[in-house]
C-alpha cells in the first residue's frame, strides 16, 4: 500500500496535482507570488512529461539494452516465464478481464510456443484487490484462446509485485529442477525483472516485448499527449520499484 501511494505521488501527474494543490492553499493564505510560482512549476512539470520527446527519451533508457530478438534465436530453455502486467475487472460489455500491458506479453509467449520454444510456460501474477481472478488465471484463459494447451501451463498465482514474482516462480521451478528460463515482460520492466530472477539463482534469457518508445513524425514529439504522460508514469513506477526492492 505504501509503495502504491508513493508511486501515485511521485508520478508526473501526482506531483503536479500535489504542487498545484499547494499553490491553491498558498493563494488562499495570501501568498500569491509564491502560489503563482508553484502553480507555474506544476504546469511546466506536467507539460514536460506529457511530451513524447521527453517520455520516449526516458523510457528508452530502460528499453535500450533489450532490443527485440528473432524468436528462432532464443534457446529451448527449461521454462518460459511470463510476468503479469496488471489486470482490471471485466467490463460490463465483456466477460474478459483487461490484462493491460500483460496482453502483449501473452501474445509473445504464444509466439514462442508455436515456434517450438516453450516446453513449459509459467504464468506469474496474483489477484489484486477488486478482481475476481488472478493475473495468472486470466493469462491462462488468453493462452487457451491462442491455441496453447493447458498441459504446457504452470500457474504461479500468489505474487503481487516483481520481487514476489521472482521468489515464488523460482521456488516452483526448483521443484522441477529448472534453472534456465526465458523471461517475458515489457522492455522497460526487463532490467529490474531480470536482475531479480537472477538473484534467485536462475539463468535468464530476456525476451522483451511491449516497447513503449515508438517512431512518430518529429513534429508530434513536441505535442502533449496523454499516452506520453502514461509512459512517463511507468518509468517513475520502475524507479520506485528499484528503490523499494519490489
Amino acid at each position: 500500500m505504501l509503495s502504491k501511494l508513493i508511486i501515485a505521488l511521485i508520478s508526473p501527474l501526482g506531483t503536479s496535482l500535489a504542487v498545484g494543490t499547494f499553490a491553491l492553499l498558498l493563494a488562499c493564505f495570501g501568498r500569491r507570488r509564491l502560489a503563482a510560482v508553484s502553480g507555474a512549476l506544476a504546469l511546466v512539470w506536467l507539460g514536460v512529461w506529457s511530451l513524447p520527446a521527453s517520455s520516449f527519451w526516458l523510457i528508452g533508457l530502460l528499453e535500450s539494452d533489450y532490443v527485440s530478438v528473432d524468436i528462432q534465436t532464443l534457446p529451448n530453455s527449461g521454462a518460459v516465464v511470463v510476468l503479469g502486467g496488471g489486470i482490471s475487472p471485466a467490463e460490463s460489455q465483456t466477460d474478459f478481464a483487461n490484462l493491460q500491458s500483460g496482453a502483449d506479453r501473452i501474445w509473445h509467449a504464444a509466439r514462442l510456443y508455436h515456434a517450438g520454444k516453450a516446453g513449459l510456460i509459467v504464468l506469474s501474477g496474483g489477484r489484486p484487490a477488486g478482481t475476481v481472478e488472478s493475473e495468472a488465471q486470466a493469462m491462462q484463459g488468453f493462452l487457451w484462446d491462442l491455441g496453447v494447451p493447458d498441459s504446457y501451463l504452470l500457474l504461479e498465482d500468489r505474487s503481487l509485485n516483481t520481487t514476489e514474482n521472482a521468489v515464488n516462480t523460482a521456488a516452483l521451478l526448483r521443484k522441477r529442477g529448472v534453472s534456465e528460463i526465458v523471461l517475458i515482460t515489457s522492455a522497460y520492466h526487463m532490467p529490474r525483472a531480470k536482475a531479480l530472477f537472477e538473484s534467485e539463482g536462475l539463468q535468464v534469457v530476456a525476451a522483451a516485448t511491449d516497447y513503449q518508445s515508438v517512431a512518430m513524425p518529429p513534429w508530434r514529439l513536441w505535442l502533449p499527449d496523454t499516452k506520453a504522460l502514461d509512459i512517463s508514469g511507468n518509468v517513475f513506477k520502475e524507479l520506485v520499484g528499484r528503490w523499494s526492492g519490489r
